[in-house]
């Protein structure tokens, strides 16, 4: 058999509770062929002590009955904090094999930064992108060195958001981040023409995503808020495998077709070892400017509710307000337009900060 034949068996092996094989993934990092069988290298972002076992019983499961001579599966975890620890499993008289990758073949991006927090939800149209340019701009109003970096491949908009859609200078290979309302951000939406078409296959996301962190010049930040594209793909265990990510929020609105796709974001980076900071629930009424009287278009509670079944803290609510959507059209996000909506995330910000103190 040849490494070929085994990488293309090791796509049937799907990571534990996700819809993804992991050669796509990349979390196979080698696969040796010996005289006397196969190796197998894996390294996955997860604290999970009971992964090892799982993965190594998922890939016996499609490679044994085709491997003469012995097997095994050699698992490093890196977690959330970047710990790593090597599993060996050993078949076929479980001897002793080559031992694990070296742990610095795949180093942590953004060393610098001293939080990473990704803003994320399980399906779009949720205002994920307006909540996380809010939050950066919050923060970096409340004193903090912030960056925002747009790591929506697919629909990018916080340099419209942001106000923000001149192209960034390089220096020295490397490309400068913008500033806009006292935040350095870069978005892939600098990067390329307004109107073109990001039609990209899964390792194409995952490398543009690594180029957004690694060839960017960022400077050292206490907190880099991170928008992350909806769903629970390539871009989110990119992310996870290469970054110290402090934790994750996620971003809902209250209705039942939105809290279920919330539900598997927060399965997700659970599984892969980054911390839920809480839920914020965007669109949570609509408030008519005659009458003064609150419209629960989407339902009502649902964010309240999903944060107590999740047992993380519900970070906000934010209604359905014409202002927001005004303002990101032209560049000026709420909370620096609007006192009320200042409060609102300075009080998100205080919430993050006593979880990461």
């Amino acid at each position: 058999m040849t490494r070929d034949e085994v990488l293309d068996l090791l796509k049937q092996v799907h990571y534990p509770g996700l819809n993804r094989d992991l050669v796509s993934f990349g979390m196979v990092k080698d696969v040796e062929v010996l005289p006397e069988g196969v190796d197998v290298h894996l390294e996955v972002a997860s604290k999970d002590p009971a992964i090892p076992g799982r993965l190594d019983e998922a890939v016996r499961a499609v490679l044994e009955s085709r491997i003469h001579g012995r097997l095994q599966v050699f698992t490093r975890l890196t977690g959330g904090h970047g710990e790593s620890e090597n599993h060996d499993h050993h078949g076929h008289g479980h001897g002793h094999g080559h031992g694990a990758p070296d742990p610095n073949t795949m180093p942590k991006l953004l060393e610098q930064v001293k939080h990473v927090v990704a803003v994320a939800s399980g399906k779009g149209g949720v205002g994920k992108s307006a909540v996380a340019s809010n939050l950066a701009v919050a923060l970096a109003a409340a004193g903090y060195r912030t960056g925002l970096l747009d790591a929506d491949i697919y629909g990018p908009s916080v340099q419209l958001i942001m106000g923000s859609m001149e192209r960034p200078f390089v220096q020295d290979n490397k490309i400068i981040p913008l500033e806009a309302h006292g935040v350095h951000m870069l978005s892939i939406g600098h990067l390329i023409e307004e109107d073109a078409a990001m039609i990209w296959r899964g390792p194409m996301v995952m490398q543009a995503l690594t180029q957004l962190m690694q060839d960017v010049l960022w400077p050292e930040l206490d907190f880099l808020v991170v928008d992350m594209p909806p769903g629970t793909g390539d871009a989110q265990l990119t992310m996870a495998q290469r970054v110290r990510l402090s934790g994750a929020v996620v971003v809902t609105t209250p209705q039942e077709v939105a809290l279920i796709d919330a539900r598997k974001a927060v399965t997700m980076f659970r599984k892969v070892g980054v911390p839920i900071l809480g839920i914020v629930e965007n669109m949570s009424w609509f408030q008519c400017p005659d009458t003064g009287k609150r419209h629960f278009i989407f339902g009502e509670g649902g964010g309240a509710r999903e944060a107590e079944r999740q047992q993380v803290p519900l970070l906000a609510e934010l209604p359905i307000d014409i202002r927001i959507r005004e303002g990101g059209d032209r560049g000026q996000p709420i909370v620096s337009q609007d006192p009320a909506y200042a409060e609102i995330f300075d009080n998100l910000v205080q919430a993050i900060c006593r979880q990461l103190a």
